[in-house]
């Protein structure tokens, strides 16, 4: 069986064929400017779901289904793209408009849900029934499958881990909210983070790492720290403070079997990264049972798990 998953992004298109296993058997890919009304939406997701066939050799007849992954809200059960923050979608009946041109069953679900979906059928959550996905990037996306199925909440806003509050009267955050998560735990928090370390020490190590870089990023308070800096050392510390809050937080809420860390940050080496988190989180975490602690380990998938997770959203339906 063939399923075909589409990532709908900020500045791309793209499609992908997976088998059962979740492996990706083919990718197109293409630049979303010129998509941009309903109608062309549509026309251009069954225009790359009928390019992957032939590349393929799979008839149209022998998907199983095609799944969307959308940045923003969607309504999963009519199929329509209700609102996207950077994108001209809203309002969008997708399903109807897709299946004016293909009976092959469709099926939409937020970006960041799709990415957990990904690593729980074919990368880290592999084997678990409940599992989390922790995104960090420019913000921190999330998702939550419970029994196997994708937490949405009551109205659809499940997992939006990253507007948790963690600082009452906290740094201000686009939602509108002050003192969210993705203020502290983000890459663009530990930019921040980093360029005001930068600032008030010009002259350590942690400012010739910039200097050589040429900019502030992810990466360079750990480089510093690893150099010897007790300033890109701060700055890590206090990152992982606000990370492993956060990540405290959702285990003792959903208690999962594993929580996968996915995004830029989360390529950093394990020493300096993640084994400190665990200790962090092992130290304030509530656990009933010791013997079934979560396992807290990096994503697998990488940019590739949002587009196979939506692939695979009609495999069972039970999850939608």
């Amino acid at each position: 069986m063939k399923y075909i998953g589409i990532d709908i992004g900020g500045t791309n298109l793209k499609a992908g064929m997976v088998d059962e296993g979740g492996r990706l058997i083919a990718v197109k890919k293409m630049k979303i400017a010129s998509v941009n009304d309903a109608a062309s939406l549509a026309w251009t997701l069954h225009a790359l779901v009928m390019d992957l066939c032939k590349e393929t050799g799979t008839e149209e007849a022998e998907l199983f289904s095609v799944g969307v992954g959308c940045p923003g809200t969607v309504e999963i059960r009519g199929g329509s793209i209700i609102n996207t923050c950077n994108l001209p979608f809203h309002n969008v009946p997708l399903r109807r408009l897709y299946h004016q041109m293909s009976s092959t069953p469709l099926y939409i679900e937020n970006d960041a849900n799709c990415a957990a979906l990904g690593e729980f059928y074919a990368g880290a959550g592999r084997g678990s029934k409940r599992f989390i996905t922790v995104t960090l990037g420019t913000g921190v996306g999330g998702g939550i499958i419970h029994n196997g199925k994708i937490y949405h909440g009551s109205n659809g806003m499940g997992g939006e881990v990253g507007h948790m509050t963690v600082q009452m009267n906290g740094e201000p955050c686009p939602c509108g909210n002050v003192g969210c998560w993705e203020q502290y735990a983000s890459a663009t928090a530990l930019k921040r983070q980093t360029k005001a370390a930068w600032e008030q020490h010009p002259h350590s190590i942690l400012a010739k790492v910039i200097e050589e870089q040429g900019r502030v990023s992810g990466q360079s308070a750990f480089i510093a720290a690893r150099m010897g800096c007790g300033v890109g050392q701060e700055v890590c510390d206090r990152y992982i403070d606000y990370l492993a809050v956060g990540i405290i937080n959702l285990i003792n809420i959903f208690q999962p079997e594993t929580l996968a860390i996915g995004g830029g940050v989360s390529n950093e080496a394990d020493e300096m990264l993640l084994f400190p988190l665990r200790e962090r989180v092992a130290a304030r975490v509530i656990a009933g049972n010791h013997e079934k602690k979560t396992n807290i380990v990096k994503a697998e998938l990488g940019n590739d798990a949002g587009l196979i997770g939506a692939a695979l959203l009609g495999r069972k339906k039970r999850i939608i």
